[in-house]
């Protein structure tokens, strides 16, 4: 719920009333504020707009205001610059990265990539600004069969960087690809011995998983997709209860839409072999805080700085995705 929030912010400022300043420093900077699924409920809240990936480029590439909050990781926050290059671009906490992005050093990338010079390169949103430079096309897991689809059959395919994403996209689609063997740090701890257990005490529960999530996880759940097709499946199916196999923020939007259901976070394979809840909670996202975000509309920092030649080179492949549909 949004409201007054007696909060200390910056060096020794007192701040009365945090969601006040952030509505008036959003007028006054003509900012618009999006913010990922993955984000606290409190910034969800005071979003402009909310979404996944593939929904928060959209949103950016038809941003009209100044200045682009972005709630979110990285990455996220560099494409929206990639598409709007002469408007400022800010994240709350720069130190908000992605495991996934991380698991793909550029230069690593770039040899494994010249390997295979015959290859297409079909490289996930979850990727850096350099790597999305050295590919042909750009995904996200609410189109990534599409942009598949969209390559000739016999065209070989480098994917990446999560191989449990390639893996189920190679499943689904029956193309073969060469996976980059990369993984997100959320979705690979998900206990497959736990979420059974769960589900054996909810028997009438829907898993729902993200294909982040290794195979094991995936062959449990009764529906698979991105984060906004998982949002849609709670609010659409029958189902009284859901395990929830992805970040678990999304919860906060899957309560707004069937406030009647039990959603229950998947749980991961705790140190001394219980339940970990914690374990689905990315530490990346979480680095983001109200009283950040606040600080970000004051003082317009910190900001996304791309240099021209990489900005253009992933230009391309982006915009690609996007005229995909």
């Amino acid at each position: 719920m949004i409201g007054a929030l007696g909060s200390r912010v910056g060096q020794g400022e007192a701040v009365t009333d945090v969601y006040g300043e952030i509505e008036r420093l959003r007028r006054e900077q003509n900012a618009v504020i999006l913010a990922h699924y993955y984000q606290e409920p409190e910034i969800q809240d005071l979003a402009d707009h909310i979404g996944d990936s593939l929904a928060l480029a959209r949103k950016a590439e038809a941003a009209e205001a100044d200045v682009i909050v972005f709630c979110g990781v990285h990455f996220m926050a560099e494409t929206a610059k990639i598409l709007n290059p002469s408007k400022t671009v800010v994240l709350p906490d720069l130190d908000a990265g992605c495991s996934l992005a991380d698991s793909c050093p550029p230069e690593e990338f770039r040899r494994f990539v010249e390997a295979r010079p015959d290859h297409r390169v079909v490289s996930y949103v979850n990727t850096s600004a350099a790597v999305k430079a050295l590919s042909d096309v750009i995904c996200t897991s609410s189109n990534a069969k599409d942009v598949i689809a969209s390559i000739p059959e016999d065209t070989p395919i480098i994917f990446g960087p999560d191989k449990h994403l390639g893996r189920y996209l190679v499943e689904q689609t029956g193309r073969e690809m060469t996976l980059w063997p990369g993984t997100c740090m959320v979705h690979v701890l998900f206990s497959e011995r736990k979420i059974r257990e769960l589900k054996l005490r909810h028997p009438d529960a829907e898993v729902l998983a993200h294909p982040e999530c290794e195979q094991r996880v995936l062959a449990l759940a009764d529906h698979v997709g991105s984060t906004t097709s998982l949002i849609n499946r709670a609010a659409e199916s029958p189902a009284p209860e859901f395990i929830v196999a992805t970040e678990p923020g999304v919860i906060h939007q899957m309560q707004r839409l069937a406030p009647e259901k039990t959603f229950m976070r998947a749980p991961g394979e705790g140190s001394s072999g219980g339940a970990c809840e914690a374990c689905s909670e990315c530490p990346h996202m979480r680095l983001n805080t109200v009283e950040k975000l606040y600080l970000c509309l004051r003082d317009l920092s910190p900001e996304i700085q791309l240099d021209e030649e990489t900005r253009l080179a992933a230009l391309a492949p982006i915009q690609r995705m996007l005229e995909l549909g």
